[in-house]
Order: C-alpha cells, then sequence, then structure tokens
C-alpha cells in the first residue's frame, strides 16, 4: 500500500473519519477481520484500556507479544514498545497509532553515546531498563523491567561489574536495595522526575489514612517517604490486597483505572508534579494515542514499526535473557 506522504510527514495516519461511525465497534471488527491484537499498556487513556485484548506493564507485553498468534500486533503505547513487539515476533505486521509517541527516557540515552560509554567501562556486564531504543538494546547483555530488575541485578555473579541505563532513579534503587554497587547513565523519566515531595505530604494530610505508593523511577525523596515501591503491575497488585483503602499513587495515573477497576471501594489518588497546579501526572508521549488513531492505524495500517534485522538478531539476545531469569515473574 502506498502511504500517503502527509501521513509520513505527521507520523499518524490523518484522515476524516465518518460521521457516525461507532469506533468501538469498528475496532472491534477489524480487529477479527484482520485477526489483529490490540495490547495496551496501563498508561494508556481509559477507553483505550478498556477495548483493548491485553493491558499490561512492559514485561507483560513483550511475553505477549512473543507469544500471540495474531496476524497483526497493534501496540498502544509508546515506540520502544512497539519495537520490542517487533524484535519478538519479527514474523508479525506491528504497527502503533502514532509515531510521535517516544519516550524521554529512551530519548536520553543515545546508543552511539551509550557505546562509548560502554567502552569506558571495559568488562561489565551491561544491563539496560526496557525504556531504550533497539539500537541500545542490541548494546546490552541483559534488558529488565521494573518487574524483573531487582530479581535479574541479584542473579549476576558478585564478581561481575555492572553498567546499568538509562534511568539513574532506577539504577539507585537497585543499588539500595540489592547492595551492588553500579556505573549508572545519567538518564530519567520526565514523569517519574516531577512529583512533588512537598505536595505529596500535603496530601497525606488531607488523606491521613492513605498509603503512599511510587514506582522506583522517582526520585529517592519521593521513595523514601512511600510506603510500598514497585513496577506498575506491581503496584497494582498490591491495591487489590492492602488492607488499606486509600492510596497515593505516584506514577503515570493511567494505572488508576485499572486500580479502580479491581478495588471498586478504595480510593485512588494521582501524586502530582511539582511544576503544574493539575492534580496528576501523565505522560504527553502515551497520550498522544487515541481511539480515532486506533480504528485508522487498524484501517489503513499504519505507522508500521521495523527492526532491522541485524539490530533485531542482536536486540532479542538480552530480552531472551530477560525472559529466562525472571522465571515466576512471567506467570503472574
Amino acid at each position: 500500500m502506498n502511504i500517503n506522504s502527509e501521513w509520513l510527514k505527521k507520523g499518524f495516519v490523518d484522515e476524516a473519519i465518518p460521521s457516525g461511525v461507532d469506533l468501538v465497534e469498528a475496532v472491534k471488527t477489524l480487529k477479527k477481520e484482520k485477526n489483529a491484537l490490540l495490547m495496551a499498556h496501563y498508561y494508556q487513556k481509559n477507553e483505550i484500556q478498556d477495548i483493548a485484548d491485553f493491558v499490561g506493564d512492559s514485561l507483560a507485553l513483550a511475553w505477549e507479544a512473543s507469544q500471540t498468534n495474531a496476524d497483526i500486533i497493534l501496540l498502544s503505547g509508546v515506540l520502544f514498545m512497539g519495537e520490542t513487539a517487533k524484535i519478538l515476533s519479527p514474523d508479525k505486521k506491528v504497527l502503533i497509532p502514532d509515531f510521535n509517541a517516544g519516550c524521554s527516557l529512551a530519548d536520553s540515552c543515545p546508543a552511539d553515546a551509550f557505546e562509548d560509554f560502554i567502552k569506558q567501562h571495559p568488562g561489565h556486564v551491561v544491563v539496560t531498563y526496557v525504556n531504550t531504543t533497539a539500537d541500545v538494546k542490541a548494546l546490552s547483555d541483559i534488558v529488565v523491567t521494573s518487574t524483573n530488575a531487582v530479581k535479574i541485578i541479584n542473579s549476576i555473579p558478585k564478581d561481575k561489574k555492572i553498567v546499568f541505563g538509562p534511568d539513574r532513579n532506577l539504577g539507585n534503587y537497585l543499588q539500595s536495595v540489592s547492595g551492588r554497587e553500579m556505573v549508572l547513565w545519567d538518564g530519567a523519566c520526565h514523569v517519574h522526575e516531577k512529583f512533588s515531595v512537598e505536595k505529596i505530604v500535603d496530601l497525606k494530610k488531607e488523606y491521613p489514612e492513605a498509603e503512599v505508593i511510587a514506582h522506583p523511577e522517582c526520585k529517592k525523596p519521593v521513595l523514601t517517604i512511600s510506603d510500598f515501591i514497585g513496577s506498575t503491575a506491581s503496584l497494582l497488585k498490591y491495591t487489590q490486597t492492602s488492607g488499606s483503602s486509600q492510596f497515593i499513587v505516584a506514577t503515570e495515573s493511567g494505572v488508576l483505572h485499572q486500580m479502580q477497576l479491581a478495588s471498586k471501594d478504595k480510593t485512588f489518588i494521582p501524586a502530582p508534579p511539582s511544576d503544574s497546579t493539575c492534580g496528576c501526572n501523565d505522560c504527553e508521549f502515551m497520550r498522544l494515542n487515541t481511539l480515532e488513531k486506533i480504528y485508522l492505524t487498524l484501517k489503513y495500517e499504519y505507522p508500521e514499526v521495523n527492526v532491522e534485522e541485524d539490530i533485531r538478531v542482536k536486540a532479542i539476545k538480552p530480552i531472551e535473557k530477560m525472559f529466562e531469569l525472571s522465571g515466576d515473574l512471567l506467570k503472574k
């Protein structure tokens, strides 16, 4: 199919949708006709999560992409997630709703600069967070997600030195809980960097019974005042098993939708950022995806994610190593 030049410029399908189209039903019909699997990250808008065939964190999305029998994978998240799906399922057509849906953390770690960084630390095991480009994964020995990072770091022999990138906050957290010293790349997520300790403390005064739960990408002061620290999936599970009925949640606010669906009788308060008067902290890249774009992406099968084969072959090895070391975490 010839790709419209305007789509190429804009990074998404920009076509009018006829009035009266029921987008939810239209997406369901297209998924069935094309044997397409719609996967959504927890940080997507509520209406996208509700129509997705599978909703999960980065580890679960990667594993699902490696196991599906679908002909088309539509990954509603950000670009590196689409790349990961393509790396794992090269025979599938992988689509994302908008090529502009990048990641500030992945952008903070250019492959050429990271390669130079690795060369400065020879003999180190190179561990990278999944929030990286395919090119960076291709330079890595092991990929981790926030779900399995502690387990994998602890599995590396004590006599091995470690380079960890790109998230310095996650790296610092891993050092604190594992006791391992690591050489850290200086990158960060724009969402998790912005949570305000002062505003969280103010919220605690308003909700004194609330537990503060935080993602390990947050800065250390936020983690210090948190009652529980964990990956997106771990935070979700914790809210279901905790005896508390109120939670102040320091991660991207999209996950609150799943928390509320699972625990209708509990209250979830998004932790606010320091530089905004709004009461939540959203990823500007995740929010580029819309139900309209998902419909158009399925209809026209664009934007399509491709990874050069030489990069894919290198990048799949550290991901497969992650799966191998994740063990029972893949079953949760």
